[in-house]
């Protein structure tokens, strides 16, 4: 069994730490519904509060890390040019996408909307972790600075589903391969 190099970097950016992060998204909006927009009269106590700032702030962290690999280390190997007369574009993923009709689109609308609406998701949960962490327990008190928070993170959730989608689209059409192999387990000889 054996990963190239750049395979195992597209994972991480996408499995690691954009999936993960859309997992916790649905944690904190349930969190942040059941602790603020509920008719619940008991006050959040300061344990629930600094577990809420923990995991908003580990969730801007996620969301941060998910763009910038795939900002900074993916990305350029997506948009490789290959040198001229390279009849395999298998090794440069836009140029295989945009190569054919039945798979352009994946480019011309998957990574151009990827490769934008992809920052909102690290903006908006670093907006709404930094108001949890200002207000803590006192965001009880402040009906809009919560509603805008709630809405923040949907936001920020929608933003990173949209990513995740055409970053898997796109991977299975014309997935980021190369740089040097990994070895995970050496299979059995026969």
């Amino acid at each position: 069994m054996e990963i190239t190099a750049r395979s195992l970097w597209t994972l991480i950016h996408g499995m690691g730490f954009g999936a993960l992060y859309l997992m916790a998204c649905s944690g904190a909006l349930v969190e942040l519904y059941r602790r603020y927009c509920t008719h619940n009269p008991a006050p959040p106590t300061e344990r629930d509060a600094r577990f809420l700032r923990i995991y908003l702030v580990a969730m801007a962290a996620l969301a941060w890390l998910a763009v910038l690999t795939g900002a900074y280390i993916v990305y350029p190997w997506y948009r490789a040019v290959p040198p001229p007369g390279t009849a395999n574009l298998a090794a440069f993923p836009q140029r295989l996408l945009m190569a054919s009709p039945t798979t352009s689109g994946w480019h011309s609308l998957g990574m151009e909307w990827k490769e934008h609406a992809a920052w909102i998701a690290p903006i908006s949960i670093t907006m709404a972790a930094s108001v949890v962490l200002q207000y803590g327990r006192n965001l009880k008190d402040h009906p809009q600075l919560r509603a805008a928070v709630l809405g923040f993170v949907w936001i920020s959730l929608l933003a990173a589903g949209v990513a995740g989608f055409f970053g898997a689209m796109i991977s299975k059409n014309a997935p980021v391969e190369g740089g040097p192999v990994i070895h995970i387990v050496q299979g059995e000889q026969k």
